[in-house]
């Protein structure tokens, strides 16, 4: 599930961001710590570092739903499930400028603004941008961004990592957690009869 929200942004990032900077950029999920980029991943860089997974509580929902399913006797079965479990899900997100650029600051605020502009123009993930188990996922995916992180101290995380302080944007997407519980809820009852007599 978490390998399908990030493709999810990535498609997102491919689908908004000027095609041009689309064209030059990597889009990757690795550490930002000292030793970035990895290998794997070319310079310019977008990178997007899950640092945090954790329950959103204010989003808790108690309701079981019912599902109905038709048996071989084309009767309806129903069956109680369980509602989801609410998970914040917390990106720290950098740019990382090519290594031969003249102009590294410029560079790195030029590519976060776009992603800035992108991530902002929706307050959920579009239908059209989720992969594979997100995919009708209801309700849509919450996304903020520019909102405080789950983080202490951006100091402390950068010495933690051993890179060098730069500029982030902390964006968070609110999944729904299928647990897979369910209960028998019996047969849809289709018809009823009610005999009323007068009486004497």
């Amino acid at each position: 599930m978490i390998d399908d929200l990030d493709k999810s942004l990535e498609n997102l990032l491919k689908r908004e961001l000027p095609p041009e900077l689309v064209a030059q950029v990597t889009i990757s999920f690795a550490t930002p710590d000292g030793q970035f980029p990895p290998p794997s991943v070319a310079l310019p860089a977008i990178d997007l570092f899950l640092y945090d997974l954790r329950e959103n509580r204010e989003l808790r929902d108690t309701e079981w739903r019912v599902e109905w399913q038709v048996d071989d006797q084309n009767k309806k079965l129903g069956r109680r499930k369980g509602p989801p479990v609410r998970v914040d899900c917390s990106y720290l997100i950098t740019a990382w400028p090519s290594s031969g650029s003249t102009t590294p600051a410029q560079d790195e605020h030029r590519i976060l603004g776009e992603v800035m502009k992108a991530l902002l123009r929706y307050a959920a993930l579009p239908p059209e941008v989720l992969a594979g188990s997100l995919q009708g996922q209801q309700p849509p995916l919450p996304a903020s961004s520019l909102q405080p992180g789950r983080l202490q101290s951006m100091s402390e995380l950068w010495q933690a990592l051993g890179g060098k302080p730069r500029a982030t944007l902390n964006y968070i997407v609110t999944l729904g957690v299928e647990l897979g519980l369910t209960t028998e809820a019996g047969r849809q009852v289709e018809t009823s009869v009610v005999n009323l007599r007068q009486g004497t």
